[in-house]
């Protein structure tokens, strides 16, 4: 890379939140923010390396051992502490060496590497994770927008039913009934206004915690993935963590069982004594299993318990993974369901009766109040409708990211 290409790219990175916040943030782009700066991700990456590492080790013989020592120096006597004058001392130095069979290496190593395994696994999860949580506060600050939009034109409106009365009434000194109802429809309005700016504002900053940065506007959400219940099953970080957790027990047991064969340890030393000729010691220690019905059997048992144990969680995760596919998929047709029904039967007639307050309004046979009531009405109505889309939203985002898929890669 030039050194051109190399500046340019050091700016960028370093404006990234700059131009993260001067326009609209998207949803795609605030996950791939949110999974950059998460921490969680960070020290799951971490814990890879780490477990790749031990992973390189644990295939490798254990460390020689250099041994140094005076055999037979006396301690009474004319020569005691003497190295030179007894033809028995001996100054000796050698080396020893614990041998491992390469299955048995081998075993250790695929221990080590489905630990490996694991934590990579837990690396995805971390993201994954971070991508549910900033899709589910970008969506909680997308409605809490959107909700604002709502009270800020109802807030427009009753506005100008209030300035239209008084200008109807200029007359009266400011006692009319009606005035007085819309000034206070008006204060409502505003409180109204008020509550959601203050939802906005909280879910804004949930949003910030994820992306780094303020996002003023957001795009709409598009479309979410809806996974199969196979899918999502597999998927499952659960159900794909305890897979990892039945290999490690596995090879566990794989260890536990070449145990049933010692470990030889041989050693080779020089001798060295004063006056007399030199020698060189060769020995073989294997150690003793008296009792391998007793220890090692048992420890390879214990082992292989661990390993159903993984099998049993697995199956009963399994389940657990289904049951909430089950049921986050029938509360989205619910909720579904739930819109459809409120547009037609609800939102619709809302609409209707605030036009006929209009028109009633217009040929003189009512007041502002009546159609004041009726936006309002309609403005709940809306809200309402609003509050069911997000839930839905947020329903279709646990389907769609809980689940491990390519983009929750770290």
């Amino acid at each position: 890379m030039s050194r051109n290409a190399l500046r340019a790219a050091v700016l960028a990175v370093a404006f990234l939140p700059a131009l993260a916040a001067a326009g609209p943030l998207s949803l795609d782009y605030a996950l791939d923010l949110a999974v950059q700066r998460s921490e969680a991700a960070r020290a799951a990456r971490a814990g890879v390396a780490s477990a790749s590492e031990a992973a390189r080790a644990a295939g490798q013989l254990p460390d020689p051992m250099l041994r140094a020592g005076i055999d037979n120096m006396p301690i009474t006597g004319g020569d005691r502490l003497s190295t030179t004058r007894d033809s028995q001392t001996m100054k000796r130095i050698g080396i020893s060496q614990e041998w491992l069979s390469r299955d048995k290496r081998a075993a250790r190593q695929a221990v080590a590497e489905a630990a490996a395994s694991r934590q990579a696994l837990q690396a995805q999860a971390a993201a994954a994770e971070a991508r549910l949580q900033t899709a589910l506060a970008y969506l909680d600050a997308y409605f809490a927008g959107e909700a604002l939009k709502l009270t800020t034109l109802t807030e427009h409106h009753v506005h100008e039913e209030l300035e239209a009365a008084r200008a109807r009434f200029a007359a009266s000194a400011g006692g009319s009934p009606e005035v007085l109802a819309l000034t206070a429809a008006r204060g409502t309005a505003e409180d109204e206004a008020a509550e959601v700016r203050q939802q906005q504002s909280a879910a804004q900053v949930a949003l910030q915690r994820w992306v780094g940065v303020p996002a003023d506007e957001l795009l709409a959400v598009p479309a979410l993935p809806a996974p199969t219940e196979q899918a999502y099953v597999a998927s499952s970080p659960t159900v794909l963590g305890l897979q990892r957790d039945i290999e490690i027990a596995r090879q566990s047991a794989a260890v536990a069982a070449s145990e049933r064969q010692s470990n030889w340890t041989w050693e080779l030393s020089y001798g060295q004594r004063t006056g007399y000729a030199d020698m060189v010691s060769f020995g073989v220690s294997i150690p003793l299993q008296v009792a391998p019905a007793e220890r090692q059997d048992r420890e390879t048992a214990a082992k292989r318990a661990l390993v159903e144990k993984a099998e049993a969680e697995l199956a009963e995760a399994t389940r657990t993974a289904a049951a909430e596919y089950r049921a986050l998929t029938s509360d989205v047709q619910r909720l579904q369901e739930r819109i459809e029904r409120y547009r037609s039967a609800v939102l619709t007639p809302s609409r209707q009766r605030t036009a006929a307050a209009m028109a009633v309004y217009r040929s003189n046979q009512a007041t502002l109040v009546s159609v004041f009531e009726a936006r309002h009405m309609e403005f709940d109505v809306q809200r309402r409708l609003l509050n069911l889309q997000r839930d839905l939203a947020r329903t279709q985002a646990q389907l769609a990211f809980k689940p491990l898929t390519a983009g929750a890669a770290p």
